[in-house]
């Protein structure tokens, strides 16, 4: 039997698949009105190993890779649907695509504008370095997926719009920028997806790392779905011996590496393939770390997180983050409430031994930081929201609990207010003074030294009678977008 080779279905080609001739024309109509607004791939082995045919469109894989009417307001869908049947002309239908992406906050927790850091007076493109020991680096060629999940709080990356893309060479100015920050400890290579490079192209942005003026570095991650949507990667694709070969030679660096694996639901554990990837990663000496956020349709679901995480740990992996979902994209389609994730978390760690109960969770990777709920107390009969940061942008912040009044409708950090009629949460004049300065090294157009240590670093702020009058608060930020 030849090796498996990868078919994507998308929307110019999805409705060939002959388990979808049996599916309502209006269905197949609104998905298409999606894909068109949406990204939106698929390939054969999530159709024929990980979807339940039997049990669409309800089953979760489905919901994962394939677009759904619901995904936008109704109004929006049902008049793509119009256009589409009127034949209007594909320069048109890009357009309104376009108006209708800028409604969905394409760039959620301030990345375009807070996180792209600045090198000789000059932004550096496709990297982030929103926490200090930590910067992301999406590689060229590794900004699309084997599959897209229809819930990715990075969906602009694939849907056309250049400029909306993080995007760097290999040979990019990220790497003058790591060897003067010596602070950073972790590089995360990200994306889209880096596994759909070749090993050959993946390592053109990590061979550096190992060698002169990047002691430094110890940590190398690479986020990756390919596990689940195609763990021939690692078996049988025509270089899955040299990247095992390069994993090898990454550990036996001295560096540490580590596979951030993204699984929303066990059943991508349970066919035989993910386990054979999952076993020949482990074997070169990297490790592998598991995350998902709290998905409405998918895994909202403690009995599918407690399996989730026993699988994982059983084999070998290690359960790192629940997260919450972000505010973009189809958010409103997937969103759960905060007191809803933070019940499934408490049921489903409960299930699992010691071994799983490394993951953290639930968290949102919001504005100011990674900010964990970590339970709900009750005040003289007030319920409140247990907060900490797990990463901040100022250090100091990390850890430090803070209240905010419970309310089980809110699904983000923008929708909570402060305990006890409280006006501002405690992070957040100090990071109106973060984005000043921020602002300031923008419009001077000079680099300013990234100091990370001591009160008085940008990262903490600076006293506002520093700033010239009228620039003592920004615009509202809404606390943590």
């Amino acid at each position: 039997m030849s090796d498996p080779k990868i078919k994507y279905y998308g929307a110019k080609n999805f409705q060939r698949l002959p388990q979808l001739q049996k599916m309502p024309e209006s269905d197949i109509l609104a998905m298409k009105a999606v894909a068109g607004v949406l990204p939106f791939r698929t390939n054969n082995y999530v159709v024929d190993h990980l979807i339940d045919w039997d049990n669409v469109p309800d089953d979760p894989i489905f919901r994962l890779t394939f677009p759904h009417r619901d995904m936008l307001p109704d109004a929006t869908t049902q008049e793509l649907v119009g256009l589409i049947k009127q034949g209007v002309s594909k320069k048109n239908m890009d357009r309104l695509a376009h108006e209708i992406r800028e409604r969905l906050n394409p760039h959620p927790a301030g990345q375009k504008e807070y996180n792209i850091p600045d090198f000789n007076g000059c932004p550096v493109p496709g990297i982030q370095h929103k926490y200090r020991e930590t910067l992301l680096v999406f590689p060229s060629p590794g900004q699309s997926c084997h599959a897209y999940c229809s819930f990715c709080f990075r969906w602009p990356q694939f849907v056309g719009e250049n400029d909306w893309k993080f995007a760097t060479r290999e040979q990019g100015l990220f790497m003058d920028y790591l060897r003067e920050h010596k602070e950073i400890t972790d590089v995360l290579i990200t994306g889209g997806d880096p596994m759909v490079m070749t090993a050959r192209l993946l390592a053109r942005y990590i061979e550096p790392l190992l060698g002169k003026g990047f002691e430094h570095i110890q940590n190398i991650r690479i986020g990756t779905k390919s596990i689940s949507y195609w763990p021939h990667r690692y078996l049988t694709d025509p270089d899955s011996d040299d990247l095992i070969r390069f994993f090898e030679k990454i550990v036996a660096s001295g560096k540490h590496l580590a596979i951030m694996a993204h699984f929303n639901h066990w059943k991508e554990l349970d066919t035989r393939f993910a386990r054979q990837a999952i076993s020949r990663i482990r074997s070169s000496g990297a490790e592998i770390r598991t995350q998902s956020p709290v998905i409405r349709h998918i895994n909202d679901s403690p009995d599918v997180w407690g399996k989730m995480w026993g699988m994982q740990t059983r084999l070998g992996c290690i359960p790192y983050y629940m997260f919450v979902e972000r505010k973009t994209g189809a958010q409103d389609y997937f969103e759960v409430p905060l007191a809803q994730c933070l019940d499934i978390f408490s049921k489903a760690i409960r299930t699992v031994s010691g071994l799983g109960r490394t993951v953290r969770g639930p968290v949102m990777s919001s504005l100011p930081g990674k900010v964990s709920i970590d339970g709900v107390i009750e005040i003289n009969s007030r319920k409140l929201f247990v907060l900490s940061f797990l990463q901040s942008r100022d250090p100091e912040w990390s850890r430090r609990p803070f209240l905010a009044e419970y309310d089980e409708k809110a699904t983000w950090l923008t929708d909570l207010i402060p305990a006890f009629n409280g006006k501002r949460f405690f992070y957040e004049e100090g990071l109106d003074k973060i984005f000043q300065r921020k602002i300031q090294r923008s419009r001077a157009g000079s680099e300013m030294e990234t100091d990370w240590n001591g009160a008085e670093s940008q990262w903490s702020g600076m006293g506002m009678e520093q700033w010239g009058e009228g620039e003592k608060t920004l615009p509202h930020h809404d606390r943590a977008i």
